[in-house]
């Protein structure tokens, strides 16, 4: 007899427990949050996990996103490869798929479609609002989260029945202080994943909810829960009378990224096509050093930067907060490969 559940099985029930092992979550960036959200999930049984994640693991991620080894920095593995193989370790029973990938407007409808729900552990609001837009378009709950410093809130949006992202960002605490600028610790963020997952589990075990806001300050000991159905907006145009998912649009997408937490800029190129990483290798070699190549990146320098460079394009420029830098660099390196 497999008891590997009994314990959660007691609290949710044998109902519980099946509808969580049909379940299908897909976690949208394997940051902190993140990680600490999937291997709770993955204990829990969750029947599949889908993990999207754009950056690979550094040194500095290890004070604070737990899946990862010392040994995946030094490779440099995408965080979710890592995860992944961390995870199938933690639980075989479920499936676990990986995707190297930033995620946009173009392909946030194809990711999310057939989910069950969506795990948010983005590190930026634009990304979070294209994901609110296809959330709600596509009737699909949406486990928000963020946290920052000591800091962190949590609420749900369930499409037609609570406010969307879009409703609160005027309610939501100062988006441009980021981990970057004051730090993080922790704490911070196991307690938000632990709403995340708390939240998830009752959404599929069908348990009574109601749609909190609920914030802390873990340092100050602070904290607060607040109930926002009124503050439904019925002129949003994500989820209002005459909605028209506004942050689909391509026109409200940047194709660079200042990266929190990092110096550094992320470079999307204007199409998505697929490079060959040994090619380009071979092309740059003479004029960068401290190589990596893998099966996910190339990692090198040039001059004083730092880049890492991705398979279908993107590429992370180290050493600068500069959008217009980062492209010079990026041109130097990916020229006629795209």
């Amino acid at each position: 007899m497999n008891t590997r559940y009994k314990k959660q099985e007691l609290f949710v029930g044998k109902t519980g427990q099946q509808l969580v092992r049909q379940a299908h979550i897909i976690i949208i960036g394997a940051g902190a949050l993140g990680s600490a959200s999937a291997e709770m999930l993955a204990r829990a049984g969750i029947g599949k996990l889908t993990i999207v994640d754009r950056d690979y693991v550094e040194w500095s991620n290890l004070q604070r996103q737990q899946l990862y080894t010392e040994d995946d920095a030094t490779k440099k593995l995408p965080k979710a490869i890592a995860a992944k193989n961390r995870l199938q370790k933690i639980n075989s029973e479920i499936t676990i798929e990986a995707l190297i990938m930033d995620v946009n407007s173009h392909n946030i409808e194809q990711l999310i479609a057939n989910t069950s729900l969506i795990v948010d552990a983005t590190d930026n609001f634009e990304t979070r609002l294209i994901v609110n837009d296809a959330a709600v378009k596509l009737q699909i709950p949406f486990v928000f989260g963020a946290c920052v410093g000591s800091y962190g809130l949590q609420f749900t949006i369930i499409p037609e029945v609570t406010p969307c992202l879009h409703c609160l960002i005027d309610h939501v605490s100062d988006q441009h202080i980021t981990c970057d600028t004051v730090g993080i610790i922790s704490p911070a963020v196991q307690i938000v994943a632990s709403y995340q997952v708390t939240q998830a589990l009752q959404l599929l075990t069908g348990t009574y909810f109601e749609p909190i806001l609920k914030s802390f300050d873990i340092w100050k000991d602070e904290s607060s829960a607040i109930n926002i159905s009124s503050l439904r907006n019925n002129n949003c145009l994500t989820c209002g009378m005459d909605r028209n998912y506004p942050f689909l649009s391509l026109h409200h997408e940047t194709k660079t990224d200042i990266l929190c937490g990092r110096d550094a800029v992320q470079i999307r190129p204007s199409t998505n096509r697929s490079i060959s990483l040994k090619n380009t290798y071979e092309r740059i070699q003479h004029i960068v050093t401290h190589v990596i190549i893998n099966s996910y990146l190339l990692s090198c320098t040039i001059e004083n930067n730092r880049i890492v460079l991705f398979k279908d394009g993107r590429a992370i420029i180290h050493g600068t907060h500069q959008p217009d830098e980062a492209r010079t660099i990026y041109n130097k390196i990916v020229q006629h490969n795209l």
